[in-house]
């Protein structure tokens, strides 16, 4: 299959993208049988799959992958389908409740801010409440029985419903407190667990001078930026190669890790950037500036749209392990694809590490009675 996929590539270089609307999920696990579902994790009243810790450690992380056209895939991330609501509805919704929020924002940008602190340094103002609010109005007014989970107000909704919108009113927090960018308005809605539509309106420019774009992608659609295709970078090389991480607020040993994958990397890339705002990199992935983004710690409103954006535009999207992902992961790693396995030939091993000292890597918080084919 993997010779099929490189010759048809070679012959018409848009082939790439068309591949990206198959399922990989069948060719993954016809390639790899020895993936293991065995161990469950519980989540409230729900037992999740997740990898099988002695399939773990027999098999490197490379045995991970397939190859397809010339890459190393990995297991879709997007829903198989939008479910009983339209492609084109749900998007146009979605992007409609990020922009409304980003206006919100947008009004805010150049005034006085009203801060206060959910930990030593982690900040919340009110342009955040306000932007979710305004967010909320809008999903409610379309769909009133959908199941909602907003940075700021939590869970709300019918959690019977097969939708969950991730909704973060205000990614980068601390850069619109300085007025520095980037900080983004990201809005995810998952059907049945899996990103099925999602908008990120990024804030570029700076003071007095800001203006937005926005990102978005339905699943098997393809992403955009202003409407127009994006596609990730073609670069297969990390000395060629410009990196995003970020750090959480804990300084941990997670933390620690990600410091020392941050000097790695350094030293053997063009560089490795942290701009603080986790839908604003992944964003940037899937536009082609830069080629990989990972992280520890992230929530479902940091990553539902931009996994999504970043596999629409024919990038990877995996656990920091290596494993399959889904939005309710700890930890997140995105490329274009090309770098993927050579990323986590580093990464791969630092978070098993991790994980031998007992971190805690089980799939965070899902909504109780929420459904989910994850």
């Amino acid at each position: 299959m993997s010779t099929i996929f490189s010759t048809a590539a070679n012959l018409h270089p848009m082939f790439s993208l068309v591949t990206k609307s198959l399922s990989t999920r069948n060719i993954f696990s016809h390639t790899y049988p020895e993936k293991s579902y065995r161990t469950l994790h519980q989540i409230g009243s729900l037992s999740i799959p997740s990898w099988s810790l002695k399939s773990r450690s027999r098999h490197c992380v490379k045995s991970l992958l397939s190859d397809v056209h010339g890459q190393d895939k990995f297991s879709s991330v997007g829903a198989r389908s939008t479910g009983p609501i339209a492609p084109n509805h749900l998007i146009e919704v979605v992007k409609t409740a990020a922009q409304t929020g980003a206006q919100v924002v947008m009004d805010a940008v150049n005034k006085p801010r009203n801060i206060t602190y959910k930990g030593l340094t982690d900040l919340v103002t009110e342009t955040d409440k306000m932007s979710e609010a305004a967010i909320l109005e809008v999903v409610k007014k379309n769909f009133d029985d959908h199941l909602i989970l907003g940075e700021e107000g939590g869970i709300i909704g019918d959690a019977a419903s097969d939708y969950l919108w991730c909704i973060d009113p205000l990614d980068g927090t601390t850069n619109f407190t300085h007025g520095y960018p980037s900080f983004a308005v990201s809005v995810g809605v998952l059907y049945r667990g899996n990103p099925a539509a999602a908008a990120v309106v990024e804030f570029v420019g700076g003071p007095f001078c800001w203006n937005t774009r926005t990102f978005s992608a339905t699943a098997g659609g393809g992403a955009f930026c202003n409407g127009q295709r994006i596609q990730v970078s073609a670069t297969n090389q990390v000395e060629r190669s410009l990196l995003v991480t970020g750090f959480g607020y804990d300084h941990d040993d997670a933390w620690a890790t990600n410091i020392e994958l941050f000097k790695e990397f350094t030293d053997i890339s063009r560089g490795v950037r942290r701009l603080g705002a986790a839908a604003v990199d992944m964003c940037h992935v899937a536009l082609g500036i830069v080629e990989a983004y990972w992280e520890y710690r992230l929530k479902p409103w940091d990553m539902a749209a931009g996994v999504l954006i970043v596999e629409e535009a024919g990038g990877a999207v995996s656990r920091m392990d290596g494993g399959e992902f889904c939005v309710f992961d700890r930890s997140v790693l995105v490329s274009n694809g090309a770098l993927h396995a050579k990323l986590l030939e580093r990464i791969g091993p630092a978070t098993e590490k991790l994980k031998s000292k007992g971190i805690d890597f089980a799939l965070w918080y899902k909504p109780k009675d929420y459904r989910a084919d994850v």
